[in-house]
């Protein structure tokens, strides 16, 4: 006979998850959820549902119940504040340096869940003793600015265009155009893998003979962020120990698409290698833009810096993808400091230290030209990596000269930052007067003046 305690029937989750008051420890995860409850269904119920089901919960009181510590490991809902739920979670819900955890029991089945008509993480506070089991990025700002020998402006890349059909041959005139003409980098976008085109292996072969002499040519340190991304862990390896065979330091993932897991192996791997990596956040928008349903980016940002990347995509606020100008700074701020504080107009709910895990460089990335760096600039500050894809193939003549002008408007808005000017208010006067000595410059700022894709 089934004891009188286990009624039949659905149980109320405020009765357990719901804990108002409740202050949470040192070592306690904590979220902050956009709430829409289900009709019928009040917001404290299905704050404490979702408590409930990415923890210790389900929908009826169980007989097993009784062979654990429920009051110890369950989730508790502590504070509502508006629509927005915060949820404790101690810290031994989760496995030591696993993203692929944390994502399977916080977002891994409550967005599905009836009691929720929409829910939205929008931020949420690692712990140092959980922060303590990551690796955090293998290279990081300083090291990769001693390989490039660059200190004094942002990191100048360019993503090779058009993003498929090019043959690896033509794809390495390319990436020496770029080179030759000022970038630091370039790179593979996200979806040139190993094509019939463009198999991985001739086009890394030919990519990096163009480095080589890009480098004897320039007398900088230059690179190219090979893509590694593929369909089963082992090739990722494969591809990056490649990389590695011919010459360079710096390889490029899609780490959404490729998966938390394969991107901790490749990761560890990497860092094995002396490799850099460039991470592309390919597929994010699918649930980072919907604003009252999915995670917030600035989530994934902090995982991404838990497990490791040296640079990745935020969006630029004045380019081409999606992204508000407070929240794009917040972004950037979780990327590059050692501590971060609350600040709600950034989007940040909660204090977050980084246990000294390196800094990795926010990428700006996507329908961005000349005109847009002093925007750029003040956004960023001078520890980002500026990604100019049509912004330099496009030029009136060429790559080459696109690059130039990329390079001389960067360097003419850094140095105006240094000195402490208004870069925003007298952006245009700075192009101008570099346009004055780089012919380049000019024919790129009279291409695209008031091409604009606004701002959030």
């Amino acid at each position: 006979m089934a004891r009188q305690q286990f009624v039949a029937g659905v149980q109320p989750y405020r009765k357990t998850y719901y804990e108002p008051g409740y202050e949470p420890k040192e070592t306690d995860l904590l979220c902050a959820f956009r709430i829409e409850p289900s009709p019928g269904i009040p917001l404290e119920e299905a704050a404490a549902a979702v408590a409930a089901e990415s923890s210790t919960g389900t929908w009826t009181e169980v007989w097993s119940q009784e062979m654990t510590d429920l009051h110890r490991y369950k989730g508790r809902c502590y504070a509502i504040d508006g629509n927005t739920a915060y949820i404790a979670y101690p810290l031994d819900l989760f496995e030591e340096g696993s993203i692929v955890n944390v994502m399977s029991s916080i977002v891994g089945n409550v967005f599905g869940f009836k009691a929720v008509r929409a829910l939205r993480l929008l931020d949420m506070r690692i712990p140092t003793a959980y922060l303590k089991t990551f690796p955090g990025p293998p290279t990081g700002i300083a090291q990769e600015r001693d390989r490039l020998k660059v200190y004094h402006r942002p990191l100048l890349g360019g993503t090779i265009k058009p993003k498929l059909g090019l043959g690896p041959k033509e794809f390495a005139r390319v990436v020496y155009e770029c080179l030759v003409g000022g970038l630091d980098t370039t790179k593979d976008d996200e979806n040139l893998n190993s094509q019939p085109f463009c198999r991985w292996r001739d086009r890394y072969l030919y990519v990096m003979d163009a480095v080589h002499r890009a480098e004897e040519e320039t007398g900088e340190a230059k690179g190219h962020w090979l893509n590694v991304t593929a369909g089963d862990t082992e090739e990722m390896l494969r591809r990056a120990e490649f990389a590695k065979e011919v010459g360079s330091r710096y390889i490029m993932v899609d780490f959404l698409t490729a998966g938390f897991s394969a991107y901790a192996t490749l990761r560890r791997r990497a860092e094995e290698l002396g490799l850099m990596i460039h991470c592309h956040r390919a597929m994010h928008a699918v649930f980072t833009r919907p604003k009252d349903h999915g995670i917030h980016f600035r989530v994934v940002a902090k995982w991404l810096r838990m497990a490791g990347g040296d640079h990745v995509h935020t969006g630029t606020v004045v380019g081409k993808l999606e992204g508000a100008r407070e929240e794009v700074r917040g972004i950037a701020d979780l990327l590059r400091e050692e501590f971060v504080p609350a600040n709600p107009q950034r989007g940040l709910l909660f204090d977050q230290p980084w246990a000294g895990l390196k800094p990795l460089f926010p990428v700006a990335s996507g329908g961005i030209h000349v005109w847009h760096v002093p925007d750029l600039v003040s956004i960023y500050g001078n520890d980002a990596f500026f990604l100019f894809g049509g912004g330099t193939h496009g030029h009136p003549r060429g790559s080459r000269a696109g690059a130039r002008a990329n390079r001389a408007a960067v360097e003419a808005v850094a140095a105006a930052y240094r000195e402490g000017r208004d870069i925003l208010a007298e952006g245009r006067q700075i192009l101008q007067d570099a346009a004055r000595t780089c012919p380049e410059l000019r024919e790129a700022m009279e291409l695209w003046e008031g091409v604009t894709f606004g701002e959030e």
